[in-house]
């Protein structure tokens, strides 16, 4: 359940599908299972762009009726990256969250987002360390895990982002769903918090190049968005809206 983070941009796929963390841990999961229990069954309500209002409206009572053996529910920073965002209001509609999901949820999991290292990260850091705090809260209250994304440093490398800034790259997602199976305690097959090889960082001109492109084509559309009040999951429907069993193909 969530927002794109969830939904699995910018993990794409050559058929235009994004994939995710949350599509490679479930395939993951499937595959440990004997072929003895086939029934193994995964669902993805995360739309790009949610808040978490509408993550409570739209996702919720769906996912608390699936009664799963285990949901990931990761929301709210969409909010708090707004200018006007409340702060308590987004803290009290994850506590509803939380209670609705927790009594028919097998395991709850809960996440600190990653954040990319730069200016808006230092820019919005007090609220997102007050949500990330009351997330720890909220855990402790509901018997819920807790996978700390935000305190990684190899997360937060400007690398592991893709060229919007807002969404990881295919190897962020694989480090995350790496980082919920080891939370989940299951044997890890890779140190998911390993800083990336050093590289030689880029020019003044690259990195002004970059800048240019990223305001063009990822911040003048976002404003555009906000000044209209759209969002990109506008009409837009969740990947995999019921518990169905993973085809042949999504399985490693």
């Amino acid at each position: 359940m969530g927002d794109s983070f969830t939904e699995g941009m910018s993990d794409l796929l050559p058929d235009g599908v994004y994939r995710g963390w949350a599509d490679l841990l479930a395939a993951r999961l499937a595959a440990r299972l004997p072929t003895s229990e086939p029934d193994f069954r995964y669902a993805n309500l995360a739309v790009r762009g949610k808040l978490i209002g509408q993550i409570v409206q739209d996702q919720v009572a769906p996912a608390a009726a699936m009664g799963a053996d285990l949901v990931t529910l990761v929301g709210g920073l969409n909010d708090v990256l707004r200018p006007n965002c409340d702060t308590r209001r987004v803290c009290a509609l994850l506590e509803e969250a939380a209670g609705k999901l927790a009594p028919s949820a097998g395991t709850l999991v809960l996440m600190r987002s990653p954040g990319r290292n730069g200016p808006v990260l230092e820019r919005y850091r007090p609220r997102m360390e007050q949500l990330f705090d009351f997330i720890d809260e909220l855990a402790e209250r509901h018997g819920a895990l807790v996978v700390d994304l935000y305190a990684s440093e190899a997360l937060s490398d400007p690398r592991m982002w893709a060229d919007d800034r807002l969404h990881l790259t295919d190897e962020g997602h694989r480090r995350v769903a790496e980082a919920v199976w080891q939370r989940l305690g299951l044997p890890a097959e890779a140190d998911w918090n390993a800083p990336l090889p050093p590289s030689e960082p880029p020019s003044w001109a690259a990195r002004r190049a970059a800048d240019a492109r990223f305001a063009r084509t990822h911040l003048l559309p976002w404003i555009g968005r906000r000044l209209t009040g759209r969002s990109t999951g506008d009409g837009r429907a969740c990947k995999r809206p019921e518990l169905a069993p993973l085809a042949c193909g999504d399985t490693p």
